[in-house]
Order: C-alpha cells, then structure tokens, then sequence
C-alpha cells in the first residue's frame, strides 16, 4: 500500500485500527514512534546491485493505556514526515514488535489496516536454479524397484 493511499484513507477514517492478518488486533493504545524513509541497498544471488527504498511506520504498545492515536494526527505525522525527509509517495511498511521486531507490508479491509507478514524470495531464480514452478509427481507411479524398502538398511 502506498503512502498516499494511506492518507485518502485516514481522511474519511473515524479511528486508526491495526490488526494482524491472523485477526490479532494492535492494542489500541499503541503508539507510532518512527515515520521514515528506508533505503536498502544489496546485491542478489545472482550478481544483480539493486537497491530499494521504502516508507516506514514502527508501531509500539506502550503502557499508556489511555492513548488513543486520532486519524488526523496520524495524517500530522505523515505531513511532517513528508516536509521534513522529504518523503515520496513509496509503497508503507510496518514494523511491530513480535518475539522480535517483524516487518509488514499493508492492507485495508474496509475497516482497518491489516499487517501482511513479508517473505523472503530469490530475486534471480534463473541465476541460482531455482524451479519457477514445484513438480508434481504421483508416489503410486514411482518404480518401487529403485526405492529403499523398510528395513533394508539403505535408508
């Protein structure tokens, strides 16, 4: 999700709301703590320099328990933000703190924003090896002639 697409939403929200794609909500108490521009620069597997850049939000639950984080201030938040990094519209990840500090790509669902997990991927699977697709492969058509069978000590 897109910064901008962000705002519009913000706009027309009545509260801020979090959850993450298991449907555990954000205590609504949490707090934004950094609004920033993420720069990763990297080479791949296969030799490729590549670099990304990437807005980011990082969600905290305080012990403040009678917080409550207002669409408009949020939108504040992004404003100065904007001015003061001069920030593009760049596609928003979200950190928050898990059993460590996990990143999320963002959704909307009509009600609240959703907290993608992100995986990892080979960015050349071409240069490594990597299968585009899975195999299939049906076990009843193996020649069992070439298989270890139980007991034989070749497993």
């Amino acid at each position: 999700m897109k910064l901008s697409e962000i705002k519009d939403i913000l706009k027309n929200a009545e509260s801020v709301d979090f959850e993450l794609e298991d449907g555990m909500k954000v205590p609504e108490h949490f707090h934004v703590t950094e609004v920033g521009v993420v720069t990763k620069n990297f080479i791949d597997c296969g030799g490729t320099v590549r670099s990304e850049k990437v807005a980011n939000f990082q969600l905290w639950d305080a012990n403040d328990f009678d917080h409550r984080l207002k669409p408009q201030k949020l939108l504040n938040i992004i404003a100065l933000s904007e001015k003061a990094l001069g920030m593009e519209d760049l596609e928003v990840e979200v950190e928050y703190q898990g059993d460590t500090i996990g990143k999320y790509d963002l959704s909307h669902d009509g009600k609240g924003f959703v907290l993608l997990p992100k995986r990892t991927n080979c960015l050349a699977p071409d240069k490594c090896g990597v299968p585009t697709e899975k195999f299939k492969i049906n076990l009843n058509q193996l020649n069992t002639s070439n298989t270890c069978a139980p007991g034989s000590g070749c497993c």
